[in-house]
């Protein structure tokens, strides 16, 4: 129970955090599992806006953006374009009745009700939130055996093409998960991590896939997973639906790259689709190294140009799914296209297997 309650009072300390984390003390018993429960207090969406030819739109304003969760107009909060600092909005005093976790403290909100222009936009530069947190996630299993040193090239010219501002971690799975390389900017040590790998047993995508994003939900800022896979999931206990809807909650968008034909998968594909759409990433599927490169240096951009924008929820009574619909405002931007998430779960429950439990990876429930 101390440990508990050391994780979650050093989450609520973090500036920003628009996440209360709550891990449940640890079981003794080794096939007991534990629990990962989310409240949200303050909604992040990382927006992608493309024109007809598929440019992306740069320049946007807040006043340029309608936010709407289940039908009820929502305020921005903060605003963030590309790589450039977060800019937290004016604020007043808070709304008389906020929707938020009962443990939280009461949030401010803009001054100006939306979704009707905002006028009084200026902000204040958060900084130290510029760039996103990227997790990699390689297919190391007997599937990647023939094309492994050439994943491992691709993989290595994606790292040292990220932005400086960008941070990675490496990880890489077959059966299990391994976390060759934590969180850093360091791309040395992440090129490293890539190089160590070596080809292993069957395919366990989506409990790894679900523990990556375990370790990305407490972090601020836009965070991303990016899998390189070459085959179906062939070992998992966890079915791909449960890791978009926490990926969805959490909002942290799933990139993946496969090297099969989706038309050769087709169930697997489908799968893939499905869990990158639904959290506002992108699915590719590369058949040689161009196509792979090509699809890497599509992600590249993609992190570069998005626009973060973030919000407290109004007052509602819907305590489980809540979708969200992003708009742009006004005739002029009314051609352009928007990718986003489409909802996320108010309280979200994951169970994982207590050894493989990433808050004591990372010193979440230490010290």
């Amino acid at each position: 129970m101390i440990r508990s309650i050391r994780a979650f009072a050093c989450l609520k300390l973090c500036a920003g955090f628009f996440l209360v984390l709550a891990v449940s003390p640890r079981p003794e018993a080794q096939d007991e599992p534990s629990r990962l429960r989310l409240n949200v207090v303050l909604v992040q969406l990382n927006v992608a806006v493309t024109d007809n030819k598929g440019n992306y739109v740069s320049g946007l304003r807040p006043e340029d953006f309608v936010i709407k969760e289940d039908n009820i107009p929502e305020r921005i909060a903060t605003f963030e374009e590309g790589d450039e600092s977060r800019r937290e909005l004016i604020l007043t005093s808070p709304p008389a009745k906020p929707d938020e976790a009962p443990s939280a403290a009461k949030a401010p909100e803009p001054e100006v009700a939306a979704p009707g222009p905002m006028h009084t936009l200026a902000g204040v530069a958060i900084p130290g939130l510029a760039g996103a947190n990227v997790f990699i996630l390689f297919d190391t299993s007997n599937y990647m055996y023939r094309s492994f040193v050439f994943a491992q090239d691709a993989i290595t010219d994606f790292v040292r093409s990220m932005p400086d501002v960008n941070r990675i971690a490496f990880y890489s799975y077959s059966r299990d998960l391994s976390r060759a390389a934590a969180l850093t900017p360091d791309r040395f040590r992440v090129v490293s991590g890539v190089r160590s790998t070596v080809a292993g047993d069957d395919a366990a995508l989506y409990n790894s896939l679900l523990l990556t994003v375990k370790d990305a939900a407490p972090l601020r800022g836009r965070k991303a997973i990016v899998v390189f896979s070459n085959g179906p999931d062939n070992a998992s206990s966890i079915p791909p639906e449960d890791v978009a809807e926490l990926a969805e909650s959490t909002g942290t968008m799933i990139y993946i790259v496969s090297t099969r034909e989706a038309s050769s998968e087709p169930i697997s594909s489908a799968a893939f689709e499905r869990m990158s759409k639904a959290t506002g990433g992108k699915a590719y599927f590369a058949s040689n190294w161009r196509q792979e490169k090509d699809a890497f240096s599509s992600i590249n951009a993609d992190l570069t140009h998005l626009y973060t924008l973030s919000y407290y929820p109004r007052a509602n009574p819907n305590r489980g799914w809540r979708s969200i619909k992003v708009q742009l405002a006004g005739k002029n931007l009314e051609k352009y296209h928007l990718r986003t998430r489409d909802g996320y779960s108010l309280q979200q429950q994951a169970e994982i297997a207590p050894e493989s439990d990433s808050a004591s990876t990372w010193g979440l429930d230490s010290q």
